[in-house]
């Protein structure tokens, strides 16, 4: 036996499929809600779902001292303490591309409180208006800014919460500043940090 489609079959078939449930819903309407069958819509992935799991034991040989490890790709920070008996994880901003996304191992070398903000040479290039900022509510790197051994390459807070969870920084890893103010509380100098 051939099943043959025409358009006004597939249409008429759309067309179910599209209102079924609200027809099922108009059949129902002398039944009490609470006796009612709930209609759930299909689950949808959000941004904080995306967020990948990741082992330190990837990476790392021990956690003998402080570890953070940037994901690029899933936008988040994870951090470890000393044996690995505190984990958090942290929503972040990346770099906007490749090129300004540098990879590998790293480690806090200097920590700052109300840090200042000077552009880098190829910033100025691309953006001739900016401008060395002091510490303030302007400032890109926000409250707080911890510095990896790469010169122009921080972890930091931002002003801006519009750019956590997105490829928006020239170079640097962000967060939100109650979360960076946290971090540096728990990030000594010498903490050994992976970018992935």
């Amino acid at each position: 036996m051939t099943i043959r489609l025409t358009r006004r079959a597939a249409v008429t078939t759309a067309a179910a499929a599209v209102f079924a449930p609200g027809l099922a819903r108009a059949a129902t309407q002398d039944i009490p809600m609470a006796e009612q069958e709930a209609l759930i819509p299909p689950a949808e992935r959000r941004n904080t779902s995306s967020y990948r799991e990741i082992s330190w034991e990837e990476h790392f040989t021990r956690l003998d001292r402080v570890t953070l490890i940037a994901d690029t790709r899933s936008k988040a920070l994870h951090y470890w303490s000393v044996g690995g008996t505190d984990y958090r994880l942290y929503p972040t901003s990346v770099p906007m591309n490749e090129e300004l996304t540098k990879r590998g191992y790293t480690e806090i070398v200097r920590k700052k409180i109300g840090p200042s903000w000077t552009p880098t040479p190829s910033m100025i290039a691309n953006d001739p208006s900016l401008h060395p900022m002091p510490p303030g509510p302007d400032n890109p790197l926000g409250t707080h800014a911890m510095y990896l051994s790469w010169p122009a390459y921080i972890i930091h807070g931002t002003h801006d919460t519009r750019k956590i969870g997105r490829r928006s920084s020239s170079g640097c890893i962000g967060t939100f500043n109650e979360k960076i103010a946290e971090l540096y509380e728990l990030c000594p100098i010498g903490t050994q940090v992976l970018i992935l």
